[in-house]
């Protein structure tokens, strides 16, 4: 669908059962295509009217039979310009789309990253069919993937998908489950690992598990096999499952109890020399995967607007695949 590229003008009124509504509930209820956050916006921007005068304040309790006038500006365009880099679609329609990204791209513009990512190609694919979220045509980021991390990640194309989305993410009820190479063997080989994640005070670059100071961070994980002496395993493949999402949680929590991420630049490293144990060959492959072992392997949540419930499921990339059987052979 195209957006019109002049502003939308609506009027509504307050039905005899409305009375007493919060102002910005009302509205975002009445309009489904503009977020509570969206509308409280457009009131601070003085683009709602009662009867004829401007109204800003988002806690106002309408009355029956007022009627108010809303003024949606046209989105504008996003100051980051689309670029045609493909994209893996598991799923798209009007309010959200699913992406299997790969290794090595960026999900959203940084220091350093300024271009090539994965905002820039949501914008060339579907530039046309976002409605604005805030006001400007871009895709609604509600959880990020490591550069590093291939995998599953949703983006929403509305301000009322986006807004919806990011709440399931807050309340903790999407289902994110990861698969991971690690060094040795989690003891015990099932488990929930709970601590508080913030900065680490000798690496501001870095997450660390903190004993205070940090956000909680819960991470249920399961070695689903393990590879060479089964006294001193070298290498292990486990699924992780998120109960939170602080920013590079599973790679701390894993490295943090001995087995982190392989392949992970910031917090791998080769506990006790665990890769002399692999042979050479093996080695030289391991050594040349150019990203962590890390992967989105499912994500589940419930449409915003359909609320139905959504399922999706990736397979290991090829990269880490083919390690699985020269793993099987030590």
């Amino acid at each position: 669908m195209n957006h019109p590229v002049e502003e939308t003008l609506i009027s509504l009124t307050v039905g005899d059962a409305e009375g007493g509504a919060r102002l910005d509930k009302w509205l975002s209820e009445k309009i489904a295509d503009l977020s509570r956050a969206r509308i409280q916006s457009l009131l601070a921007d003085g683009q709602i009217s009662l009867d004829g005068r401007k109204i800003d304040e988002a806690s106002y309790r309408v009355k029956s039979g007022e009627r108010f006038h809303i003024c949606i500006p046209a989105p504008v365009d996003a100051v980051i310009r689309p670029e045609n880099i493909p994209l893996n679609i598991i799923y798209e329609d009007e309010d959200l789309i699913v992406i299997d990204k790969p290794a090595g791209l960026v999900v959203h513009p940084g220091a350093g990253n300024w271009q090539g990512t994965l905002v820039h190609a949501l914008l060339a694919h579907c530039g046309a069919s976002l409605s604005g979220i805030g006001g400007v045509k871009r895709p609604g980021i509600v959880h990020r993937l490591d550069k590093l991390t291939s995998g599953l990640l949703v983006a929403a194309k509305t301000g009322r998908a986006h807004e919806i989305l990011a709440a399931q993410f807050a309340e903790h009820s999407v289902t994110r489950s990861y698969l991971a190479l690690v060094w040795g063997a989690p003891k015990p080989a099932k488990g929930r690992l709970v601590s508080q994640i913030g900065r680490s005070p000798s690496n501001r670059q870095k997450m660390a598990v903190r004993p205070n100071g940090g956000k909680q961070a819960i991470t249920n994980y399961e070695t689903l096999q393990s590879f060479g002496n089964p006294l001193r395993p070298a290498v292990s493949l486990v699924r992780c499952r998120l109960e939170t999402g602080r920013t590079h949680q599973i790679r701390v929590h894993l490295a943090h109890q001995g087995n982190p991420v392989i392949g992970d630049p910031v917090y791998g490293g080769n506990p006790a020399g665990r890769e002399k144990l692999l042979p050479h060959e093996l080695r030289k492959v391991i050594g040349g995967l150019g990203r962590q072992a890390l992967h989105a392997a499912i994500l589940g949540f419930i449409h915003p607007v359909r609320n139905e419930e959504m399922y999706f499921e990736s397979p290991l990339p090829e990269e880490i695949s083919r390690l699985l059987p020269l793993l099987g052979q030590i």
